[in-house]
């Protein structure tokens, strides 16, 4: 998973490279609304411990090098949205792929261009092996004989962890609609606990100290929060510009500056009322 942190420590001497990363917003339709798959990262992990966060991570080599059956919008469609290459856009669609399908086990990807597995416990030993990288994506495609589904996700936004820390990404977020018959799950060793809850729910959480939110995190639940249905976020079209949260002095304070940040600190809750895992 990836996403931009908040700390204010000491800027190193030269800010090191972001990585290129993928997060996917998993959502589904509920009583109340359009619900969103959320998990808690264990406290041991190096990046964001604790930390509610949607599924995703980093992109890797092979996510990019080998020719895989695609369905959906081709890698210039990506990268005119994302505003890059199309060797990278591929990458990074592959990757909120794989991702997706480690660390919740939603696999968006079927027999052929026009339909989508139903039930992936299958697929759970291979599963085991793509996150521990004993497998590749490509490979686990080419052996199930499967398509990737691109046509599934949808470009959202674009955040990058800002330069004074030291561990970076370029954190691209994908949404996508939970396919019919498949269940999202916690099986995963970066997640301590999961949930599906609407946006509202878990920015009140956030208020209340239950859990973490990072600004990105924050700023995608505030977004999905103002649509009524998963139909309507699937269509919509947000435009996407790369947010870098930078630190400015604000009366003498050092602020992180990024949009709506002013309605974020405003309903930060007090390091005293934190309940959640990553209290320190």
């Amino acid at each position: 998973m990836s996403e931009t942190t908040t700390s204010a420590d000491a800027q190193p001497q030269e800010p090191s490279p972001p990585k290129d990363a993928s997060t996917v917003m998993l959502v589904r339709d509920g009583a109340d609304g359009p619900e969103v798959f959320l998990q808690r990262r264990v406290g041991a992990m190096a990046f964001a411990a604790g930390m509610t966060v949607f599924p995703g991570g980093g992109v890797d080599p092979a996510d990019s090098t080998v020719e895989i059956d695609w369905a959906g919008p081709d890698p210039a469609w990506w990268a005119e949205r994302f505003a890059t290459t199309e060797p990278r856009a591929k990458a990074l669609v592959c990757a909120a792929v794989r991702e997706t399908f480690e660390e919740c086990g939603v696999l968006l990807a079927g027999p052929t261009a026009d339909t989508v597995v139903g039930d992936t416990a299958p697929y759970r030993e291979a599963r085991g092996k793509l996150e521990r990288r004993e497998l590749s994506l490509a490979t686990f495609l080419a052996e199930e004989k499967l398509v990737l589904r691109a046509d599934l996700l949808r470009p959202w936004a674009n955040w990058i962890t800002p330069v004074i820390e030291p561990r970076r990404y370029d954190t691209h977020f994908f949404v996508a609609v939970l396919p019919q018959g498949q269940l999202a799950d916690g099986a995963t060793t970066e997640a301590a606990e999961v949930h599906w809850r609407t946006p509202a729910e878990a920015l009140d959480r956030w208020r209340a100290g239950t859990d973490i939110l990072l600004p990105p995190t924050w700023s995608q639940l505030d977004a999905l929060g103002r649509f009524a249905s998963t139909a309507e976020i699937f269509a919509a079209e947000p435009v996407i510009d790369a947010i870098m949260p930078e630190f400015t002095d604000v009366d003498g304070t050092k602020m992180l500056s990024f949009p709506d940040n002013d309605r974020y600190f405003a309903d930060l809750p007090e390091a005293g009322k934190l309940k959640g895992s990553a209290r320190r």
